[in-house]
Order: C-alpha cells, then sequence, then structure tokens
C-alpha cells in the first residue's frame, strides 16, 4: 500500500438520527467526507455538570482525509445542537488502498 494514503474516521455523537443525516448531508454535500455511517439508538451514559445520566443517542461515522479533518470539526460544531459535541478522528494509515484513493478522490472536490 501507498505509504503517503491516509484516511481520518471521525467519531461523532449527535442527539438524534435527524441531526446525524442532517450534518453527514452538510458535510457531503460539501465534500468534506466521502462517506457516512448513521447508527441509531445508541446508549450513552456519561457524566455531565456533576451527574451520571443515560441517553438514546445517534453516531454518525464519517470518512475524511487528514487535511480536512479541521472543516469537518468546525462544521459540526456549528450545526450541533450539544454545547459540547464528541468529535474523535483517528487517522489510519493502513487498509484497502482502493477505498483510501476513492475517499481522497471524493474529498479533492471539497467546497470551502
Amino acid at each position: 500500500m501507498d505509504e503517503n494514503l491516509h484516511i481520518t474516521l471521525i467519531y461523532i455523537t449527535a442527539s438524534d438520527a435527524e441531526e446525524a443525516r442532517k450534518i453527514g448531508c452538510e458535510l457531503l454535500t460539501r465534500h468534506f467526507v466521502a462517506c457516512v455511517n448513521v447508527i441509531d439508538k445508541m446508549e450513552s451514559m456519561y457524566w455531565w455538570e456533576g451527574r451520571l445520566e443515560s441517553s438514546t443517542e445517534a453516531i454518525l461515522l464519517v470518512k475524511t482525509v487528514p487535511s480536512l479533518v479541521g472543516k469537518v470539526t468546525e462544521t459540526v460544531k456549528n450545526m450541533h445542537s450539544y454545547d459540547c459535541p464528541c468529535i474523535v478522528a483517528v487517522e489510519s494509515k493502513e487498509g484497502n488502498s482502493e477505498f483510501f484513493e476513492w475517499v481522497e478522490s471524493q474529498t479533492a472536490r471539497a467546497v470551502y
């Protein structure tokens, strides 16, 4: 595999599938990401304002290139209903090189 090929997986939580789809559509429209997966009805448990909370959320898993992580993060923060949205990026250098090339080709058309 070409050692210069890198993609980034970004894990984002949303209040529900509708919010996740809205954010995902915006990211796709702007070509900031090549692919979006929405996983609905995930149970989350967390500390918030000194209390242990539990809620149902949706997961948004997006695939992009490292150079667009900042744009993805900025877009999600501007659209998200949470004060402190979960946005976690993990860079990958290993995997299916054809998929990595496809991600790069789709995000090369990013609209700022």
